[in-house]
């Protein structure tokens, strides 16, 4: 007599056929299993919108209502890129009962006075910033994306486009060598939508993980995304001759599946990159100054008039260009006074430094006159 053997499919299992290129992988099943014991299935949020989401399930693409997951502190409020438990099927509306805890999460601040975050994207991989090259470089924005990105726990990719527009080989390297100037540790790479120069390479980077586009309005992100997508997915209106601003084509993040693998999240042209504790983000992008700084004689040196500062070195010598310096500078301001209007302790340290260093410039002015007279 033979027994037949009889296999039996586990819910995670087919829940990782079927979400897998979304991004599903055996931790994400592990985060899951308490939701599952309860009958919740998994989904991959696509979309968010006026209280209520799409998310895409082992079902398919189902509509759900986020009353559950809106607190009130908005860091907490779910995101395009977000996994979460939402009902089986049946329920009328269906609801998303939870979200499992984020991975990564790109975040700025909002341009309210009330100094909250907002999550642009989460459990992203890569984070590509689009720069057109139809406009002059803005090196300070770059690094101020950069910042953030660093921050989100995702690789940064800055990807110059419309790079057809600049036909001198010569003066595209140029132009291509000042970002990397401003981009340590980061791949600075050209593309045109246009002849499809770049943007093989690009399809390699994105292949594997979540990647999220990021960029003023008018960088060519929506094109950038239909040439990854390799369809006219996102709709795409002319740039203004004037001031070469893009009409706004993507009014919400959304989440797409590449066709050579990988998923992409589209996000609207921003026109604030308010920096949210990204000290950290910053330090990275400003990796030279940020050495510089352990070579100096005191610890808390703020690289300004204090005797053996390696940082005012390699100003002097041409090492370090003032740009460069001026914008760590303007950035940690930023992130400091973010911190300050939330923080008491802060605050009240930042007023002890700002007061300490307004009296070494006065002494130092004063050593100054001295050596004058």
């Amino acid at each position: 007599m033979s027994h037949r053997r009889t296999t039996t499919t586990s819910p995670s299992t087919s829940f990782s056929a079927s979400l897998a290129p979304y991004g599903w992988d055996e931790e994400w099943a592990a985060a899951f299993a308490p939701y599952g014991e309860r009958g919740l299935v998994p989904g991959r949020v696509l979309r968010v919108d006026r209280g209520q989401c799409d998310l895409v399930t082992p079902e398919g693409v189902v509509r759900a209502d986020t009353e559950f997951v809106v607190p009130r502190d908005p860091m907490r409020v779910i995101c395009t890129g977000d996994w979460a438990a939402v009902d089986p099927e049946g329920g009328d509306p269906r609801y998303v009962q939870a979200f499992l805890p984020r991975r990564t999460a790109f975040v700025r601040s909002t341009s309210s006075k009330r100094s909250e975050g907002q999550i642009l994207a989460a459990n992203v991989d890569h984070a590509i910033i689009a720069v057109s090259l139809a406009a002059e470089l803005d090196l300070g924005r770059i690094e101020r994306f950069l910042a953030l990105a660093w921050e989100s726990g995702a690789q940064p990719l800055v990807v110059l486009t419309k790079a057809d527009l600049v036909p001198d080989a010569t003066g595209l390297s140029y132009l291509v060598s000042d970002v990397e100037t401003s981009a340590p540790g980061v791949q600075v790479l050209p593309v045109s939508a246009l002849d499809g120069a770049g943007t093989d390479v690009l399809r390699a980077v994105v292949s594997g993980g979540t990647s999220v586009l990021l960029g003023q309005s008018g960088a060519g992100k929506s094109t950038l995304a239909n040439a990854l997508l390799g369809a006219d997915v996102m709709e795409v209106q002319a740039v203004r001759d004037m001031d070469g601003k893009g009409r706004h084509t993507t009014t919400t993040r959304n989440l797409f599946v590449l066709p050579e693998g990988g998923v992409l999240i589209d996000t609207p042209g921003l026109r604030g990159v308010g920096l949210y504790d990204a000290e950290s983000g910053v330090e990275q992008v400003f990796a030279e100054i940020a050495a510089l700084a352990q070579e100096c004689r005191f610890h808390d040196c703020a690289h300004t008039v204090e005797p053996g500062c390696a940082v005012i070195a390699a100003l002097d010598s041409g090492v370090l260009h003032q740009r460069r310096l001026d914008s760590y500078r303007k950035l940690l301001r930023e992130n400091q006074r973010l911190a300050a209007r939330t923080d008491a302790r802060v605050r009240d340290e930042l007023r002890r430094v700002w007061k300490q260093r307004g009296r070494q410039g006065r002494d130092a002015m004063e050593a100054k006159r001295g050596r004058l007279g």
